[in-house]
């Protein structure tokens, strides 16, 4: 069976409440020479500034 859409305010409503995620890694050197990478989940809207802070 197919989900029943919904539409008009409530379909809206319901889009602008979801937030937008994106995984971001960001790869550091060590002092041995291996690469180590961290992966964080964030906000599409404040992914430039974790980037200026991380690489900082």
């Amino acid at each position: 069976m197919a989900k029943k859409q919904t539409y008009g305010e409530k379909a809206i409503a319901s889009k602008l409440a979801a937030r937008k995620m994106t995984k971001v890694i960001v790869s550091t050197k060590g002092p041995k020479g291996t690469v180590n990478y961290r992966e964080t989940m964030i906000e599409i809207d404040k992914v430039a500034d974790f980037l200026k802070n991380a690489q900082g």
